[in-house]
């Protein structure tokens, strides 16, 4: 692997005092009822509405919440009509920014992303600009106080992991998105537990941020995160962990 979502650990962290809870179930209800109505309600055939069963365990989601987002999927119940789309762009430091969004209208969306983009120093591009940089990944999150590194080098490559990383506070087990959902499993039935987990877009290389374009970045990231219709946001910025402690501080 040459890189990794650093926007992905850095919002783990900030999750740990993030006090928006009605956003966070926001986005994962909107995931639960656009994955059961293109996959159907059933999990066990669904693969893509197990992974948003899971993201809504992870933030404590209750079981009602979830029963109702994925009958909306299904028609069982009336709803909203979200669609997905992707924008690709560029930050300060000219690093690559990959949108995913789910949205109810399209010409909304994208005006707001465009100025967002705009006002943070960025700018939006045309579809397929920067997607060649992604790759679709599974990444689990493993706390690093938990286990031994080599331990769990050899168990997540036993399970089929193609990867683990190291980051201050995780060990990133990487893998391929048909194998995500196994390797969850195996790691599962080997007594792994994990803080958390997603299919995210992950870079094939890195670009190196520092100073003034880092604070910038990182507004940037934050402001699209904060977007009621942004599900994810990937991007191939690699901010030193001094500087990220710093402007956090």
């Amino acid at each position: 692997m040459s890189g990794h979502s650093k926007w992905s650990t850095i919002k783990r962290k900030k999750a740990q005092v993030d006090t928006k809870k009605a956003k966070v179930f926001n986005k994962v209800i909107r995931e639960l009822t656009v994955a059961a109505r293109e996959g159907g309600g059933d999990p066990e055939a669904n693969p893509r509405l197990r992974v948003a069963i899971d993201n809504s365990r992870a933030v404590n989601m209750p079981h009602d919440n979830v029963d109702r987002a994925i009958k909306k999927g299904t028609g069982e119940l009336p709803g909203a009509h979200y669609e997905s789309s992707v924008y690709e762009g560029y930050g300060p430091g000219g690093i690559a920014i990959y949108i995913e969004v789910l949205t109810d209208n399209r010409n909304r969306t994208v005006a707001e992303v465009r100025h967002i983009m705009d006002r943070n120093g960025g700018r939006l591009g045309e579809n397929g600009c920067v997607a060649w940089m992604f790759r679709q990944k599974g990444q689990i999150f493993v706390d690093r106080n938990r286990y031994n590194e080599d331990a769990i080098l050899d168990i997540a490559l036993e399970c089929g992991a193609e990867d683990v990383l190291v980051e201050d506070e995780y060990f990133i087990i990487v893998t391929s998105s048909h194998d995500f959902m196994a390797v969850k499993e195996r790691l599962g039935a080997k007594g792994i537990s994990f803080k958390d987990s997603e299919l995210s877009m992950v870079p094939s290389t890195m670009v190196k941020v520092e100073d003034r374009d880092a604070e910038k970045v990182l507004r940037l990231m934050e402001a699209l995160e904060d977007h009621d219709d942004i599900q994810r946001v990937s991007s191939n910025f690699d901010i030193d962990e001094e500087i990220i402690r710093k402007l956090g501080s």
